[in-house]
């Protein structure tokens, strides 16, 4: 996923649901009713059409600068996101959402990024996916990207700036991004990117480290894989540190499934979705819940990485190093209109299994490590923890 920290995706699994959704979009656009303070407003106009497409036709008959009907139809479903007030939603052309699912299943060619925001204008690297052409040229998590090849991205939302850096394997693209005041670029060369989002380091004392950089498809199981000990390096029986700083969150389905795999039982997290009963999401098959587990976060931990580690808090399971989290609550679920676009709306939002709403709250860690100290300083802290835990087990000498 490449967006501002990515939505937590629902897999939509109420195809009338989105049909009608779709459907009362549609007819609102094309029908032209619309209401407002003061009498209702009856838009139709003459020919049958709505005062929407009259206005399409007058703009496209009439403005000095050609348009495209497309774009206009673009700018008007925007538009009606903006209205809405959700920072989430989002539209599509169908090639865009394409590539967006693409990420999600590791179907796709660049250059390794994760994009995201601060809030404001700016595009900055979330993380860099290991062993990829980012990665290998030095490109880090906290880039504020300027330019993709001799173009600005001034003004550009980041699905532009994933969509530039995208393209063919073999085919160039120069990155520029700004890094402590100065200016920094890098030629890369595209390649298809590898699904996996899990890479595993051995620790001393038989602890490993399993970083895991976006909840992507098989995330959870590739984690439970490293947990379980189906891995070249074994059962990690001295701790995990599970590092989920920069991840952005995912599939809704592959964080219960990573959380699931440090749980004997019991809820993973709450889902609100608008206008329907409250669904409780339990752990889907019991893990390992003796092992030394210590979660690394910060402030680029979101979304369903936030609910990780709020399972994992909350459940008494882990200790949590870093800094503050993100602090994104809400679900987004895709419907797809006639032509094969996508607007992507907030549908719910999610609480921990203690019932938090971490929405514009996020995680303040049991052990707080600066974020404006380097990365090694917490991961140092994190494995001091971890030695600890390990060494106050029953049978540890």
């Amino acid at each position: 996923m490449f967006r501002s920290v990515p939505p937590l995706r629902r897999r939509p699994g109420h195809a009338l649901r989105g049909t009608a959704v779709a459907a009362a979009i549609v007819c609102a656009y094309g029908a032209g009713v619309v209401s407002g303070s003061g009498s209702q407003r009856h838009t139709a106009v003459a020919g049958g059409g709505s005062v929407l497409d009259e206005a399409a036709a007058q703009i496209r008959g009439r403005a000095a600068t050609p348009v495209d009907r497309g774009e206009l139809d673009r700018a008007a479903i925007e538009g009606m996101l903006r209205g809405l007030g959700d920072r989430w939603a989002h539209y599509y052309s169908a090639r865009e959402f394409d590539d967006a699912e693409g990420r999600l299943t590791g179907r796709y060619s660049g250059v390794g990024l994760w994009l995201g925001g601060d809030g404001g204008s700016r595009v900055l690297v979330a993380s860099v996916q290991p062993d990829t052409p980012a990665a290998r040229a030095g490109v880090r998590a906290g880039d504020v990207v300027t330019a993709v090849g001799t173009t600005s991205v001034d003004g550009w939302d980041i699905s532009r700036v994933a969509e530039a850096l995208r393209g063919r394997p073999r085919d160039t693209v120069e990155l520029t991004v700004r890094r402590d005041r100065r200016t920094k670029r890098f030629h890369l060369v595209r390649a298809p990117v590898p699904g996996g989002n899990v890479t595993v380091t051995d620790l001393p004392e038989h602890a490993c480290l399993i970083r895991v950089g976006a909840f992507t498809r098989g995330t959870g199981r590739d984690v439970r894989d490293a947990v379980t000990g189906r891995t070249p390096s074994g059962r990690p029986t001295g701790g995990v540190l599970l590092d989920l700083r920069g991840n952005p969150g995912g599939l809704l389905d592959e964080a219960v499934e990573t959380a699931s795999a440090f749980l004997p039982g019991g809820p993973v997290v709450t889902y609100e979705p608008r206008g329907r009963p409250v669904q409780r999401r339990t752990v889907s098959a019991p893990g390992d819940a003796k092992t030394p587990l210590v979660v690394l976060v910060d402030a680029g931990t979101a979304s369903a990485a936030e609910i990780v580690a709020g399972s994992l808090r909350d459940r008494d399971r882990a200790v949590i190093v870093g800094s503050r989290t993100y602090g994104k609550g809400s679900v987004q679920e895709p419907i797809t209109l006639a032509d094969g676009s996508v607007i992507e709306l907030t549908v719910g939002r999610y609480r921990t299994p203690g019932g938090r709403d971490l929405d514009g709250v996020g995680i303040e860690p049991d052990v707080a490590v600066s974020a404006d100290r380097p990365p090694d300083v917490a991961e140092r802290r994190a494995r001091t923890v971890l030695h600890g835990l390990h060494a106050t087990m029953p049978g540890t000498d």
